[in-house]
């Protein structure tokens, strides 16, 4: 049943469901068909599949269906339910029966594995079943609450688009057991809280069940949390509302604040709003990529330089330190870009504030397509800014905690994506995303429709008051900045319209039938109101210069390096797209070089590249730690810079956002 209370209370902004937005066209419009198509189903060949993946036979090992050990990391559950929140998104989008009949048999697979108190987690319930002795929330590395809370998103998604209370039921006892931990085992639900989905999931369960309950478990959490004494690996080293700066595991933080951010929509605490604005800035100021990748560090130190040697922690995937942003060995997990986008969504809806919209193109352009291939079917767990040959040492992937032994690591210039990755986290979590990005294009203030994002949409929204307001856009977003809505429909006069004027578009333009408008700053959003009538045009201009950046002071790997950047794009050079003999660290941009865009494609999809003539820097030993600068003459080579999501869909190579510039 529909919350009876009123959601959202102290948000701004409240999102749009499929029901109001859709990616119809363009850009974001193919990769929605892309995800139906290919990435969804392919996710599920290998779940299903015991040849490849577990994913699908823990549950029914679980269930008493066939007998066997449990097999892979113990998060596995969570795949699951992360394609089932991806498969239920393109069933309410594209209805397919035969997708509608697998969804309800892995629905009510899931809820059969079920114990009764609500606790589901396939390794201790296959062990119980073979007479083993494994008890619950042993090893808080066993990801329990996070299971639990993915189990309890993808029953709420469930039930919304099919009107099965299968999986809600399921939600629903589930976060009864977390309840029963909460009040009863507070130690060892606060230890075991790692990647903590079920903060975001209660709060998701509240709004579609109105159970005052579930508000008051996400509060509990924050409680119990904040009496543990824990490590900056879980951020819970102190309590949350004394912490200052970003530290610690990438995902972890990312999807604790957003479901805090989701807390803060419910309850108006303003103190706690603070220190995520605070948190969310020191991220954006000074640890997040260009390309929007977090999580810099492979293992870090935490707290850096502390005195007190007892404080200080190894954390894995770690935030690091202020402009701590190495290139070759960045880490971004892909899970941890997802978290960035969720927790920059919630933010928005609580603020109006366009610079998280800024933030989630950033990342949806950039770090989030590229880890996933151009034709849908494999993808990234890290997301580096170069890669480069003959690596004297291995970067930690995936395969290194294979369920089979892991083969040999391929050369580091072949880091390429693959169809299946035994830590098997971000496939599914990319399909969930790009399944519900039309949930992002836009969203209904009381002061108007605002426009987050752009790329090919369909809106249609309505007030209590009998108004209402339907836009078709056309555009070539992003590889051209002429967007076009045209009203489709309009009654009692229409609402008022907000378009994200996104931070780096300086000089944009707009025309309401023609008529130029006034346009607000970047970083904003440029308001449009008047009584609208099917037919009226309103045309966005956003230029398009090519835009070569440099980072911060302390940014060293980057220092005298420059990246570039056109629209909400990041650019990155492939030596497959070098001269023959010319290597990468060769290259170098000239300032003030042209760079040209000119339409291209990569592995048969249309892309705009940038064609330049790049300085060739005189080639140095590949033995030597260090050695003289020789006077030899600086040449030059024609070059072609690719869209950073685009690398690596040609086959081996090598790979760099930033280049060292030279006058």
């Amino acid at each position: 049943m529909p919350a009876t209370t009123a959601l959202r209370a102290h948000a701004r902004l409240r999102p749009l469901g499929a029901d109001k937005a859709r990616w119809t066209g363009g850009f974001w419009g193919h990769v929605h068909d892309r995800t139906r198509d290919v990435t969804i189903p392919q996710i599920w060949d290998s779940l299903q599949n015991p040849a490849v993946s577990p994913g699908l036979t823990n549950f029914r090992i679980a269930a008493g269906l066939e007998q066997g050990t449990h097999s892979g990391p113990p998060f596995m559950d969570g795949d699951l339910y992360k394609w089932l929140e991806a498969a239920v998104a393109r069933l309410e989008t594209d209805p397919d029966p035969e997708l509608a009949t697998t969804i309800d048999g892995v629905a009510q697979l899931i809820a059969s594995v079920q114990r009764e108190d609500g606790y589901l987690h396939t390794p201790t319930i296959i062990s119980a079943r073979n007479d083993e002795n494994v008890s619950e929330l042993a090893d808080r590395f066993h990801f329990e609450t996070y299971n639990l809370g993915h189990l309890i998103t993808a029953g709420v998604r469930h039930h919304e688009v099919t009107g099965s209370t299968t999986l809600l039921d399921a939600a629903r006892k589930a976060a009864g057991f977390l309840e029963h931990l909460a009040a009863d085992k507070p130690v060892e639900l606060a230890r075991s809280a790692i990647c903590p989905s079920h903060y975001m999931a209660v709060i998701d369960l509240y709004r579609a069940t109105g159970d005052e309950r579930c508000l008051r478990l996400a509060e509990a959490f924050l409680r119990v949390r904040d009496d543990f004494q824990g490590g900056d690996d879980n951020q819970d080293r102190v309590p949350v509302r004394e912490q200052t700066v970003m530290a610690g595991h990438a995902v972890r933080a990312n999807y604790l604040f957003a479901g805090l951010a989701d807390l803060v929509m419910e309850t108006g605490d303003d103190q706690l709003a603070g220190v995520l604005t605070r948190l969310w800035d020191d991220v954006v100021d000074t640890k997040l990529y260009i390309t929007g990748g977090c999580g810099a560090l492979y293992d870090g130190a935490s707290p850096d330089g502390y005195p007190w040697q007892d404080q200080i922690s190894r954390v894995h995937q770690a935030y690091g330190r202020a402009y701590q942003l190495p290139h070759t060995t960045a880490h971004n997990e892909s899970c941890a870009n997802v978290g960035m986008i969720l927790w920059s969504e919630r933010m928005l809806s609580l603020t109006g504030d366009a610079k998280y919209a800024d933030v989630i193109e950033q990342i949806a352009f950039n770090s989030l397509l590229a880890s996933v291939s151009l034709e849908g079917s494999e993808y990234f767990y890290t997301n580096p800014l170069r890669q480069v040959r003959d690596l004297p040492y291995p970067l930690r992937r995936p395969g290194d905690t294979a369920i089979r032994p892991a083969p040999q690591p391929p050369p580091s210039d072949a880091r390429l994506r693959q169809a299946y990755l035994s830590v098997f986290c971000c496939p599914p979590n990319i399909a969930r995303t790009l399944a519900r990005f039309h949930e992002r294009v836009a969203a209904l203030g009381d002061d108007g429709l605002y426009v987050h994002l752009y790329g090919g949409s369909d809106l249609r929204v309505s007030t209590d008051d009998g108004r209402a307001l339907a836009l078709h856009e056309d555009s070539d977003y992003p590889w051209d900045g002429r967007i076009t809505f045209t009203v489709t429909e309009a009654a009692g006069g229409g609402l008022p319209l907000r378009l994200r004027i996104p931070g780096w578009a300086t000089d944009a333009s707009l025309r309401v039938n023609g008529e130029s408008a006034t346009v607000t700053a970047p970083g904003s959003y440029t308001r449009v109101d008047r009584d609208w009538l099917a037919g009226d045009v309103v045309e966005l201009t956003l230029p398009m210069p090519v835009r070569v950046t440099r980072a911060h002071r302390l940014a060293e790997e980057a220092t005298n390096q420059v990246a570039v950047r056109r629209g909400p794009l990041v650019y990155c050079l492939e030596s497959t797209d070098l001269a023959d003999g010319v290597t990468l660290e060769q290259a170098a941009l000239r300032r003030g070089a042209a760079l040209t865009p000119v339409d291209a494609d990569i592995a048969g999809h249309r892309v705009v590249a940038l064609d330049v003539e790049l300085a060739v820097l005189p080639a140095g030993s590949e033995d030597s730690l260090y050695e003289d600068l020789t006077d030899a003459e600086v040449s030059t080579t024609s070059a072609r810079l690719v869209p950073y999501y685009a690398w690596g869909n040609r086959g081996r190579s090598e790979m760099t956002v930033w280049l060292p510039v030279v006058w």
